[in-house]
């Protein structure tokens, strides 16, 4: 069968008015973005006083039954990397990398200095992985606002993978019957009255965990605090009594998580640009909001589909009607 380009392109094109008759593309970005839920739970994490103790990434597998890991390197590399493992993992839902710049002397700064940055799970106010689930296996909880997973729902595509601007979500590549595998607050400890254990065993208060708008008015809060005077830092919650004494450094002026995509639930201070710390430059809108209204649009009442299925069918006929 051998289908021209014109003819290609008259499909495309004749899909197009069809799908213009009806709702136009640009209806397709109108949903608002999600707000978060009034009892949102979250966790703040302040670079400038982590320790780079890795306890919190212990606790993190200790919590979720997770198996110790070991990132394999060249012997070129042993020195030359400070992180292991390398990063997140279906291993590893919570980890602590290092940041360092030339003779790296000074910490929390960015030349010739060095810095400590946590990364797992975001837990979105808009969730775009939420939004790419085919199956509803990842699900925003309407109270906490955390976003967790079912194993049972999920089909394996790995569509939150692709869809996640962080690169969160990891896949089980290893396993007969795989999961995706991602931080989901320690949920299961709130019934109980527990909170994630990295927070929980954070030693200097670098994780805190509390209601995310409680969060929010403290890291707002430290970024008026004056660089090298002193501070009670929280540790382990937000309200929590146990606090420590510390020299505040100078941060960036910036809530990492304030904006980002809409917003997230998992926010961060630190005295080193948040892109030197490896965490991407993204805009405020959601992009769950863009891709779910076009996907609904595109997809609804399978018309556009159908209209572009009918217009290959024809111009199949029309290039092959001639031949024996």
């Amino acid at each position: 069968m051998d289908i021209k380009r014109r003819d290609f392109l008259k499909v495309v094109a004749g899909s197009g008015l069809l799908l213009a008759a009806g709702e136009s593309p640009a209806g397709a970005i109108a949903r608002p973005p999600r707000t978060m839920p009034d009892e949102a739970v979250g966790l703040m994490y302040d670079s400038t006083i982590c320790v780079g103790c890795k306890v919190c990434q212990k606790a993190c597998k200790v919590s979720n039954n997770m198996p110790p890991e070991h990132t394999q390197r060249p012997p070129e590399m042993i020195d030359a990397l400070w992180d292991n493992p390398a990063d997140l993992s279906e291993y590893t839902l919570n980890i602590i990398k290092a940041y360092k710049n030339g003779n790296a002397e000074v910490k929390n700064r960015e030349d010739n200095g060095f810095a400590f940055i946590q990364r797992h799970c975001m837990h979105c106010v808009d969730p775009a992985c939420v939004s790419a689930c085919p199956v509803s296996a990842l699900q925003k909880n309407p109270k906490t606002g955390v976003v967790t997973y079912s194993k049972n729902a999920c089909i394996g595509c790995r569509y939150c993978q692709m869809a996640c601007p962080f690169g969160i979500p990891k896949f089980e590549w290893d396993k007969a019957f795989p999961q995706i595998r991602k931080c989901q607050f320690c949920d299961h400890k709130f019934a109980e009255g527990g909170y994630p254990a990295c927070a929980q065993s954070c030693p200097t208060g670098a994780t805190i965990f509390g209601p995310a708008r409680d969060l929010l008015a403290e890291a707002k809060k430290r970024l008026t605090l004056k660089a090298d005077s002193y501070y009670d830092y929280p540790v382990q919650r937000i309200d929590s009594g146990n606090r420590v004494k510390q020299k505040v450094a100078s941060y960036v002026t910036r809530v990492y998580g304030e904006k980002e995509v809409g917003g997230t639930q998992f926010i961060m201070l630190a005295g080193v640009p948040f892109g030197r710390l490896g965490l991407p430059d993204l805009g405020d809108r959601p992009d769950a909001a863009l891709s779910e209204g076009i996907q609904h649009t595109l997809y609804k009442g399978m018309i556009a589909p159908a209209a572009v299925l009918a217009g290959l069918m024809y111009a199949a006929y029309r290039s092959t009607k001639n031949d024996k």
